[in-house]
């Protein structure tokens, strides 16, 4: 798994800060073949990573909590999924999966591996 930190250096406390929550997770969603957006101590976040890792993708996982501007980005994460659930989320070729409920049942009906193929994550 690839974490990413360094994506949060760049904060300023700031209101005008950088774009807002939403653009902000549609573009890091886009620039990894396998994006999951995570809370560190969820037990749900750690099956979808292990998940992935087991099928032998590596996807680049953004911990929420250790983001200075993540409860923005949860709430905005909450309101693309329609939900009171935010997290784990997966977005596969920059395209939202959606949380644990959508890949789980992508992965037992057989349409996750296509979908990882197709983004360039697995290879067999």
């Amino acid at each position: 798994m690839h974490y990413q930190a360094e994506s949060w250096g760049n904060y300023m406390p700031t209101r005008n800060a950088g774009p807002d929550p939403l653009e902000r997770i549609e573009r890091l969603a886009s620039e990894n073949a396998v994006v999951i957006f995570s809370i560190s101590t969820c037990c749900m976040c750690h099956a979808i990573k292990r998940l992935f890792c087991g099928m032998g993708v590596n996807p680049t996982v953004y911990e929420l909590d250790e983001d200075p501007r993540g409860k923005d980005m949860e709430k905005a994460l909450m309101s693309l999924l329609g939900g009171p659930s935010a997290v784990p989320v997966v977005f596969i070729g920059g395209k939202l999966v959606g949380a644990m409920d959508r890949v789980m049942a992508s992965h037992i009906n057989g349409t996750l591996v296509p979908l990882l193929k197709e983004a360039g994550a697995l290879w067999l």
